[in-house]
């Protein structure tokens, strides 16, 4: 599904935004809230994780964003027998040119679905490990920068299914946020098995961004004010943990702080409120601390962590 070289709407990005947070509902259906975390990632430059069972939308909303965002996108399926190279890509030999030219592979793209990521072994996982943390890779001693921006959307099975493989916390952290996709409203699966099919109704609409706007949004929300009140809560979040079996790491702080930023610029905002940290705060610290543990855990983890300390005044 790619859509770079189609036109996109002139209206501010604002209304851009605000748009696809009204219309992604109508086919991601009963996911407002995660919609908006997505796109809260999304526009944070971070990677999302998201964790259930196979067959409750996970797929459908990634293509969706993909549509709406503009982004080109692949998706690749995760399997225990697949390769580092069946991911990053590989050089092979030119006869003509008598030279080896590289030929990237689905990893190169803006969006990108790693679906059931925890059922590839730990030496695939682990070739994602550059990618997410400085957007390229390196293959046979050179260097190859990924697409921008890039945005990885990880799906994984939980932890009691046959056939995974847990991620490593190394992994685990480089996701800036997560949550849980559980199944939809009652009305919405007769909905569903009635014929109601989101990835063909998302084909006809028009993509509202392309990457260039996506990075022009990114650099808005890297503007977006975090005042020394705000640091501090968020240091204090970190260091009540860290007499625990899950203390959080210094990242973990500045993922919050980014998370922050860019929720408050969706909401309209150019400063970072107490409730924009509380908003997002469970989806960027549960992953990591429930590490191997299943996600609702560590979401159990990160709700209780927010009742016990308190806002600076």
């Amino acid at each position: 599904m790619s859509t770079a070289n189609l036109s996109v709407s002139s209206a501010p990005l604002k209304e851009r935004l605000d748009e696809l947070l009204t219309k992604a509902p109508e086919f991601i259906l009963d996911k407002s809230f995660e919609v908006k975390l997505a796109l809260t990632c999304l526009l944070a430059k971070g990677h999302l994780l998201i964790e259930d069972r196979p067959g409750v939308g996970k797929t459908t909303m990634a293509q969706v964003l993909a549509q709406m965002t503009g982004l080109p996108f692949s998706r690749i399926q995760f399997t225990s027998d697949l390769l580092p190279a069946d991911i990053l890509g590989n050089y092979i030999f030119n006869d003509q040119t008598h030279s080896f030219q590289f030929h990237p592979g689905p990893l190169f793209n803006c969006m990108v679905l790693a679906d059931e990521l925890n059922r590839a072994n730990p030496r695939t996982q682990s070739a994602l490990l550059q990618a997410m943390e400085e957007a390229e890779v390196s293959l046979d001693g050179k260097t190859q920068k990924l697409p921008e921006p890039f945005f990885l959307i990880a799906t994984q099975n939980p932890q009691n299914q046959v056939g995974v493989f847990p991620l490593p916390e190394s992994q685990i952290d480089r996701f800036l946020m997560s949550f849980r996709f559980d199944v939809p409203t009652l009305e919405s699966e007769i909905l569903l098995i009635q014929g109601f099919n989101p990835r063909e109704q998302i084909k006809s609409f028009q993509p509202l961004f392309n990457p260039h706007d996506i990075q022009t949004l990114q650099k808005q929300v890297g503007e977006v004010f975090i005042s020394r009140p705000l640091a501090l809560y968020i240091t204090r979040l970190l260091e009540a943990t860290r007499t625990t079996e899950n203390p959080l790491s210094t990242r973990a702080g500045i993922a919050l702080g980014k998370a922050s930023q860019a929720w408050a610029f969706i909401s309209g905002r150019k400063s970072v409120l107490p409730e924009d940290v509380q908003a997002i705060a469970v989806s960027v610290l549960g992953h990591r601390m429930g590490k191997n543990m299943n996600l609702y855990k560590g979401s159990e983890l990160a709700k209780k962590l927010l009742q016990e300390v308190a806002v600076p005044h």
